[in-house]
């Protein structure tokens, strides 16, 4: 049976995003993930930094 995870972002007034993407190493070739918490306003920046 699979579980169902729900994460709730949300603390007191401030409101978060978790924003996820994936890098290529360029040692190995291999793909990573790389996750933030930030606000939504940041996250387009955060998305074009390579």
């Amino acid at each position: 049976m699979a579980k169902k995870t729900v994460a709730t972002l949300q603390s007191s007034s401030k409101r978060l995003t978790k924003a996820i993407k994936m890098v290529k190493s360029p040692k190995s070739g291999a793909y990573t993930f790389q996750e933030a918490v930030m606000p939504p306003e940041a996250v387009n920046e955060w998305l074009s930094k390579k």
